[in-house]
């Protein structure tokens, strides 16, 4: 089974494309890397993913199954995960709390106070969901923490506990490491792996290079809304596609400029 299949996404805002005719591959087990200098159109491309914005062209298949004219709800109840910059937690609840509210709103179509007022079956399985995602994110000596009292790095591993508890087998995760220092980077790192390990299919978009050539499979790498190379970390790293996009948009390069400076070098798309 496909974690995740994109296959000529297009998404176009009036005149603007955003993202043009994008194909890639987020199996299971596997962190795959999606990255690019900024307005690249990786958050597009993750908005048309989970379905908040509709694409003008191409397709979504979650484990197999074409999401592509389906709600974000009705994608995330067939397993689809996101996390986002900034940490969606409740403060006054416990770590243990907000991480059982994971396997709720998937049950509730993302809403997780009407799953909770109303039938509580399977509670001794969303449980061991529970246990198995503090464990698996190395928390779960704070779990009887107010999640107010963490510090960022620890509130970032409970909202990925929080999704893993859920059973998402898809996840996005847009710059999770964003407002940490370099210790919690790396902690983050473990855990993202282990994820994966656990069988998930993990789209990661992310700006720290590190944590993405530690965690990583594979890379896409997009600029001005093209895909302008695929391939393992060390091909990526080797890419002069790849360097003459970043150092292009460094130096204030126009995009026929950086096309040009491809076209050159050569693309490593269709690898």
């Amino acid at each position: 089974m496909s974690g995740l299949e994109v296959e000529g996404l297009t998404v176009r805002f009036g005149g603007h494309v955003a993202v043009n005719n994008l194909s890639l591959d987020a199996p299971l087990g596997r962190v795959t890397g999606l990255i690019g200098p900024n307005g690249a159109g990786k958050s597009t491309t993750f908005a048309a993913v989970s379905g908040t914005v509709r694409p003008s062209a191409g397709r979504v298949r979650l484990l197999d199954i074409d999401v592509s004219a389906r709600r974000p709800a009705a994608r995330a109840q067939l397993g689809l995960g996101q996390t986002f910059q900034r940490t969606q937690l409740c403060a006054s609840l416990t770590v243990r709390e907000n991480v059982a509210l994971g396997p709720e709103a998937r049950a509730a179509g993302a809403n997780p106070w009407r799953q909770l007022v109303g039938r509580r079956a399977d509670v001794s399985r969303r449980e061991a969901a529970v246990d198995r995602a503090l464990e698996v994110c190395g928390i779960t000596d704070v779990e009887h923490r107010l999640v107010g009292s963490l510090s960022v790095g620890q509130r970032r591993l409970v909202e990925l506990a929080r999704v893993h508890a859920a059973d998402y087998r898809v996840v996005l995760l847009d710059e999770p490491s964003s407002g940490l220092d370099p210790a919690e980077t790396e902690g983050l790192g473990r855990v993202v792996t282990a994820m994966a390990d656990d069988g998930l299919a993990i789209l990661l978009v992310e700006h720290d290079m590190t944590l993405v050539m530690d965690v990583c499979g594979y890379l896409y790498t997009l600029d001005f809304g093209e895909l302008i190379f695929a391939g393992t970390c060390e091909e990526t790293r080797a890419s002069a596609a790849v360097a003459a996009a970043y150092l292009g948009r460094k130096a204030g390069l126009e995009a026929s400029e950086v096309a040009h400076a491809r076209a050159e070098s050569g693309s490593g798309v269709g690898r």
